[in-house]
């Protein structure tokens, strides 16, 4: 868990640094699948773009076999489609797949917080959270959407890591991944995210007051809310193509 949150508080350079050597030591097949994951989650492969094999092997400096079996791990994930001769296509990111996604991420995330407030947490526990909060105020301060949805992540992850429960973290950050994308397509059309905030704030208060009923209550109504706004925007994306 602590390998995990100091990643994602890097520095950019440190972090794109650390990750490009770790790439080169992976096989060929395992770095293409890597880097095309990364993205296609970020948004860098747009949803409905198509790519030749020849063409991403050019990209990454490789043979078309090592990319050739990364897509079709991709295609299992239901990230890409594959289309004989003619390379693969981006898979747009599918209501319903975010509607599931954000269900089950919902149940899972509300099950975290409530043993949080059962258990107790240290005063080291609690410094974690509040950091997150005050990086996701500071970044809505000088309306930095992308590092707002960085400490985000982090908070969320942060309140199923802390259980110590390593299956759930695993089954929640597959889930993250995935809604990751869907996030990062419909950031700059999302109303500011001040409300989010308040939720979180709500959250980890009821944790700190060991209120099981109420921290579970909040965080799912957070998420609630949330699903249903990323769902709207997503139609939006769909037949508007924002």
């Amino acid at each position: 868990m602590q390998r995990h949150i100091q990643a994602c508080r890097k520095a950019p350079e440190e972090s794109e640094e650390g990750d490009d050597m770790a790439l080169h030591r992976l096989p060929q097949t395992q770095r293409a699948y890597r880097e095309l994951r990364r993205r296609i989650l970020d948004n860098e492969m747009p949803p409905n773009a198509h790519y030749l094999e020849q063409e991403l092997a050019d990209a990454l400096g490789m043979s078309r076999t090592p990319v050739r079996e990364a897509l079709i791990r991709l295609s299992d994930e239901r990230l890409v489609e594959i289309r004989p001769r003619r390379g693969a296509r981006i898979l747009p990111v599918s209501v319903d797949d975010m509607r599931e996604i954000y269900e089950m991420m919902t149940e899972l995330e509300a099950l975290a917080v409530r043993k949080l407030a059962e258990r107790g947490l240290s005063r080291r526990e609690l410094t974690l959270l509040e950091q997150a909060l005050a990086e996701m105020d500071a970044a809505l301060e000088r309306d930095d959407l992308r590092a707002w949805a960085r400490s985000d992540e982090i908070f969320h992850a942060l309140l199923v890591d802390l259980t110590g429960n390593s299956r759930l973290s695993q089954v929640v950050a597959t889930f993250r991944d995935q809604a990751h994308r869907a996030r990062m397509q419909t950031l700059k059309v999302r109303p500011k995210p001040v409300n989010s905030n308040r939720d979180h704030g709500a959250v980890v208060e009821a944790i700190r007051q060991r209120d099981p009923e109420t921290a579970a209550a909040r965080h799912r109504q957070h998420r609630e809310r949330a699903g249903a706004m990323l769902l709207s925007l997503l139609a939006r994306c769909g037949s508007e193509g924002l």
